[in-house]
C-alpha cells in the first residue's frame, strides 16, 4: 500500500475533510493573525457585547476554524475533544427527541457557537502558544473595563442599584453593583475566573507596565466581585483562589520534604481560614449576606431556588434520558408546565440539573467525563515549565471557581461566563503532555 493512503486511512474519517487545501505558508500566517485578532476582540469586549454583535463574532470564529482546518492536516483526536463529541451527539439526539424541537434547535445552535469558539482557541494555541498571554491580556482588558465602570457605580444615582435589594430577605439594605452586564450574580461570575488569570499574569509577564496593569485588574476585578455581594460569587471566588494558591505551593514546594509541605500548607490554610472569618464577624454586611444562606426557606432568595428545584427534579423525573433538548428557550418552553405559582424561573439555577433536565443522564454522564478529562491535562501541566504550570494552575482555579458557584446557580450559561470557561479547557488541552 502506498505511504500516502496508509497516512490516509489512519486518520479518522471524521477529520479526512482537514488537510484538502495546500496553500503557501505566509496564507496560514495570517489565517493565525486574523484568529488571534478575532479572539482577542472576543475575549476583550465580552463585558460590552451585545447579543447581535455577540452571536456575529461566534459565527465568524468558527468560520475561521472551518477555513483553517481545510488549510492544514489533521492531528489527532485527543480525550477532550472526544468526550466535546459525546457531549454534541448527545445534544443532537435530545434535539431530536425534544417535546419543543424548534426551541431546543436553538439551544443546539448557540452550543456548536461555542464550540466554535473553543475549536479556534484551541488551534491557535496548538499551532502557536505564545498566543495565550495576547489572549489573556484582551481577557483582563474587558475584566478592567467591566470593574472600572462597575465600581463608579458607587458614586452614582443609588436608586437603580437599590432595584437589586430584594425587600422579602434579610439583606434589604444592601447595595449590589451590576456594572456593564446588568446582574450583580453575573457581573461575579465573569469577574471571579479573572482573579486566578490576572494572579498568573502577574507572575508570568516581565514588563513594569504589564505586571502593573495585571496587578490593577486583581484589585479591581477583586474588589468588584464583593462588591456584587453575590453568594454564589463569593463562594466560586473563595474557591478559585484557595486552589490557585494550593496549587501554586504544590508547584514551588515539590522539591522540600513532604512535612515541610505539609506544615506550610497547613499554615496557609490556617490563616486564610482566621482572615475569613475575621472578615465576616467584622464587616457587618458581608456577614449578614453570608448568614442569608444559612436562614433557609427564610430568605427569599432560598426559597425561590428551593422551588425551582424542587419543579426540575419533577422535568428530570419525566425525561430522564434525554432530557427537554438544550437551551434555556427549552427550558422556558417546558418549565411553566411543572412551576409552583409564582415561581417563574429562566434556569434551574444549578448547573448539573440544569444538564440533567436539558440533556437528561448520559448528557450528565458525559459533562463529569469531560470535566475529569480536563482537570487530569490541567494537573498534568504541574510536571511542565515554570510558564506552561502557571497558565494550568489559573485554568484549573478558574474552573474550580465556576464549578462552585454552578451549584446554586446557572450563571456559567451565559456567554459572558461560558467563554471564559472555554478558554481554560482549550488552555489546558492545548498544552503538551510532556515537559
Amino acid at each position: 500500500m502506498p505511504a500516502a493512503d496508509v497516512l490516509i486511512y489512519q486518520i479518522p474519517l471524521l477529520l479526512r475533510w482537514q488537510g484538502l487545501l495546500h496553500p503557501a505558508p505566509s496564507v496560514l500566517k495570517r489565517l493565525e493573525k486574523l484568529a488571534g485578532f478575532l479572539l482577542v476582540i472576543l475575549l476583550g469586549s465580552l463585558p460590552i457585547l451585545t447579543r447581535p454583535g455577540l452571536a456575529l463574532l461566534l459565527i465568524a470564529s468558527g468560520l475561521l476554524w472551518v477555513v483553517w482546518s481545510v488549510a492544514t492536516p489533521a492531528g489527532r483526536i485527543n480525550g477532550i475533544t472526544v468526550w466535546l463529541l459525546i457531549i454534541l451527539s448527545i445534544a443532537i439526539l435530545a434535539t431530536g427527541t425534544s417535546p419543543v424541537p424548534i426551541e431546543a434547535t436553538k439551544g443546539l445552535l448557540k452550543l456548536l457557537g461555542y464550540l466554535g469558539v473553543y475549536a479556534l482557541m484551541y488551534k491557535l494555541l496548538k499551532y502557536n502558544p505564545t498566543w495565550w498571554d495576547r489572549l489573556l491580556a484582551g481577557l483582563l482588558s474587558g475584566g478592567l473595563l467591566s470593574s472600572t465602570l462597575a465600581l463608579r457605580q458607587l458614586y452614582g444615582n443609588t436608586e437603580e442599584l437599590a432595584t437589586w435589594a430584594d425587600p422579602n430577605s434579610i439583606t434589604t439594605d444592601t447595595i449590589r453593583i451590576y456594572g456593564t452586564l446588568g446582574n450583580p450574580n453575573l457581573l461575579a461570575g465573569y469577574l471571579l475566573p479573572l482573579l486566578p488569570l490576572a494572579a498568573v499574569a502577574l507572575l508570568r509577564w516581565t514588563g513594569c507596565g504589564s505586571r502593573i496593569f495585571a496587578t490593577v485588574t486583581l484589585i479591581l476585578a477583586g474588589a468588584a466581585t464583593t462588591l456584587t455581594y453575590s453568594r454564589g460569587g463569593w463562594l466560586g471566588m473563595t474557591a478559585g483562589l484557595t486552589i490557585f494558591v494550593l496549587l501554586l505551593l504544590a508547584y514551588f514546594t515539590r522539591e522540600w520534604r513532604p512535612i515541610w509541605r505539609q506544615l506550610l500548607t497547613l499554615g496557609v490554610l490556617l490563616i486564610s481560614t482566621v482572615i475569613l472569618i475575621t472578615v465576616v464577624t467584622k464587616f457587618e454586611s458581608i456577614h449578614i449576606r453570608i448568614t442569608s444562606l444559612l436562614v433557609g426557606r427564610s430568605d427569599s432568595s432560598n426559597n425561590f431556588r428551593i422551588n425551582v428545584w424542587l419543579a426540575v427534579a419533577d422535568m428530570v423525573r419525566d425525561r430522564p434520558w434525554l432530557g427537554i433538548g438544550p437551551g434555556n428557550n427549552a427550558f422556558q418552553s417546558v418549565y411553566p408546565l411543572y412551576q409552583q405559582p409564582r415561581f417563574d424561573a429562566l434556569s434551574a439555577y444549578s448547573v448539573p440539573l440544569e444538564i440533567l433536565v436539558e440533556m437528561g443522564l448520559p448528557g450528565l454522564i458525559a459533562c463529569l467525563g469531560l470535566l475529569s478529562n480536563v482537570l487530569g491535562n490541567g494537573l498534568a501541566s504541574l510536571r511542565l515549565n515554570r510558564n506552561e504550570a502557571l497558565a494550568g494552575i489559573a485554568c484549573l482555579a478558574t474552573i474550580g471557581g465556576l464549578l462552585m458557584q454552578g451549584i446554586t446557580d446557572t450563571i456559567f450559561f451565559r456567554p459572558e461566563v461560558q467563554i471564559i470557561g472555554w478558554f481554560a479547557v482549550a488552555t489546558l488541552a492545548s498544552r503538551p503532555k510532556k515537559a
